[in-house]
């Protein structure tokens, strides 16, 4: 009776999540945010209005900040998800064109990379896709190249931070894995790759809730070495097997508070990580350039 119960239980739950919920990359993006210099700032929030959905991401953060933007532009490639005005490209035809975009295409192989045995990429362009949009931004002066690439290389540095998106090939980066956590009252069944994404807070966490949230992240955690693309996927890929809650023979596996504070810990270091790395890799890109003069100025 279990059994069927825990089965009706997993029918009911919504689709999985498909990286750091929102939270995570508003928390990744702010984190950025505070390493870059006041001309990289300025040159972003100039990019970031010529997009398309701006005014959307204003209307979201009740705000045209600088920073307030660029951390709701980094959930874009999440929300498109379910946006009808984009389609899956590998099963769906194409969605008529937006301006100032070069496709439609909802892209969700730049999300993961899995890796073989011997930690050769099998599957999904992550690593690559991040590595070719930062190599668009820094050589293209064309603004619609830029309001494309920038939320895309905001969240994608953010997505390959996150262990299960360097994953084992087959289980989905754990979106095949259910769960079993008494820890969460509410949801106490999922997957666990949705257990991993929402680790951050709720993905409704902005404004001064956010600021604080990674102001006690930047405290409790050190800045890493910047590195390269390949030791950030490589990172990733190491510390996956500790995020696979052990089975102890049961099924779903069950989350231990062990696991739980392990995970929680793990997931705020990767975060800090990514949003250091993120603001280097952008302040390289965006800090000697000069922002084009704004109306009035």
């Amino acid at each position: 009776m279990r059994q069927i119960l825990l089965a009706l239980l997993f029918f009911s739950l919504p689709a999985p999540a498909s990286a750091w919920n929102a939270a995570g990359h508003r928390l990744v993006a702010v984190i950025a945010w505070q390493q870059l210099s006041p001309p990289a700032q300025d040159a972003i929030t100039q990019i970031l209005a010529d997009h398309p959905d701006y005014q959307r991401w204003a209307d979201k953060s009740r705000s045209t900040k600088g920073i307030d933007i660029f951390a709701e532009a980094s959930t874009w490639p999440d929300d498109i998800r379910h946006d009808p005005r984009f389609h899956d490209e590998n099963r769906e035809a194409a969605t008529p064109a937006l301006p100032g975009l070069p496709d439609t295409a909802r892209h969700k192989r730049w999300h993961y990379v899995d890796l073989d045995a011997a930690g050769k990429p099998e599957a999904g362009e992550l690593d690559r896709q991040i590595e070719r949009l930062g190599k668009l931004l820094a050589a293209s002066r064309n603004p619609a190249d830029g309001a494309y690439a920038l939320p895309w290389l905001a969240h994608l540095v953010a997505d390959i931070h996150q262990p299960l998106h360097v994953g084992r090939h087959g289980d989905e980066g754990g979106n095949k894995v259910d769960i079993e956590n008494p820890l969460n009252k509410r949801h106490p069944l999922s997957t666990l790759h949705s257990y991993w994404d929402d680790l951050p807070g709720p993905p409704w966490l902005r404004g001064k809730r956010l600021a604080q949230n990674a102001a006690r992240l930047l405290d409790k955690h050190p800045a890493p070495t910047q590195g390269n693309v390949r030791q950030w996927r490589d990172e990733s890929h190491r510390l996956l097997a500790g995020a696979y809650p052990p089975s102890g023979g049961s099924r779903p596996a069950q989350i231990s508070e062990d696991f739980h504070r392990h995970s929680r810990d793990l997931a705020e270091r990767r975060i800090v990580d990514a949003g250091y790395r993120l603001g280097g890799l952008l302040e390289r890109i965006f800090g000697q350039r000069v922002p084009r003069e704004t109306p009035g100025s």
